[in-house]
């Protein structure tokens, strides 16, 4: 199996401020980019997986960013520029040290308007795994169809698809979301939910444990309910996995759930059994937790030892 990934969405120039307080009164503000497809591909990328980014930008300077980071970190693009339309904006507000607040400008962004045909079939195609969230079927129509399109392209090819359901309830209704997750999951190998996420698709009232039963009733044979400080609990074919999370100071949780998503991809493509696997997943996702912005704190392949470390300098 190949150990590519291929991924696409909507990465937007993030604006944020650079301490805790009211953005009002802020002028001290940071320009970075941010985006969940994003997030996964630097945090594959930094664990040493070749992956791509598929997208569209606008023909403005925020979208040289976008790429301009992407390749920075390693990450191969296949950016289509839209003159038609910007680049989408996320403004990140750290009201208080553990308090977010986030906007999005993304409206007829050029993200927006992906479509089927603006995908690389054949790159899907030679790919060891698809990974999609829900955040790109809630943009748009085109972009909804898009999403469904590359998962029958990865499907009919034999290539392994990972599905973030990644509820954003700024850009759509539980109830249309849960709609698309229930026609989706059939599709998938491997899903990955936050309890509340879970919920929209099995409805509320079942613990993490059942409610990865209940998703695996849908097709995927994997299923992870990701936890936060709790860590999370899985199910991998007919066994049932928990794995506590690692408690470090927290900064910024934006980004962690793409860290977590990514440790575990990494492991799964080099053939790790599943407690490894998930060992990965929640080290990257503390990673993320510990510095402001969306991958920036994305560990290096090499660093994932440096939480259990003792030490705190290495000479």
């Amino acid at each position: 199996m190949s150990a590519s990934v291929v991924t696409f969405g909507e990465i937007m120039a993030l604006v944020r401020d650079r301490v805790p307080g009211m953005l009002a009164l802020t002028r001290d503000l940071q320009l970075g980019t941010g985006g969940a497809e994003g997030n996964v591909a630097v945090a594959l990328r930094r664990l040493g997986t070749e992956v791509t980014w598929v997208g569209r930008v606008g023909d403005d300077s925020l979208g040289d960013l976008v790429v301009r980071e992407l390749r920075a970190e390693g990450v191969n693009t296949h950016a289509i520029v839209d003159s038609e339309a910007p680049t989408g904006l996320m403004i990140k507000e750290r009201r208080t040290a553990a308090s977010t607040r986030v906007w999005y400008y993304r409206k007829g962004s050029a993200g927006s308007r992906l479509a089927p045909r603006d995908l690389p079939e054949e790159l899907i195609r030679r790919a060891g795994l698809l990974h999609v969230t829900g955040i790109t079927p809630a943009l748009s129509a085109t972009a909804a169809a898009a999403t469904l399109h590359a998962v029958e392209v990865a499907q009919d090819a034999g290539v392994p698809v990972s599905f973030d359901l990644n509820f954003r309830s700024k850009l759509w209704t539980g109830q249309r979301a849960g709609a698309f997750y229930r026609a989706i999951l059939p599709h998938v190998d491997i899903v990955f939910a936050g309890a509340d996420e879970a919920a929209l698709v099995v409805g509320h009232g079942h613990q993490p444990v059942e409610q990865g039963r209940r998703l695996a009733a849908f097709g995927p044979g994997q299923v992870i309910i990701k936890l936060g400080d709790k860590g999370c609990v899985a199910r991998v074919g007919a066994l049932e996995y928990r794995q506590d999370a690692i408690p470090v100071p927290v900064i910024d949780t934006v980004g962690a759930g793409d860290g977590f998503v990514a440790g575990y991809l990494s492991e799964y493509l080099l053939g790790s059994p599943v407690p490894q696997r998930l060992a990965t997943a929640v080290t990257v996702g503390a990673f993320a937790c510990m510095v402001p912005g969306d991958w920036e704190g994305m560990p290096f392949r090499s660093e994932l030892g440096l939480l259990l470390d003792a030490e705190p300098v290495n000479r």
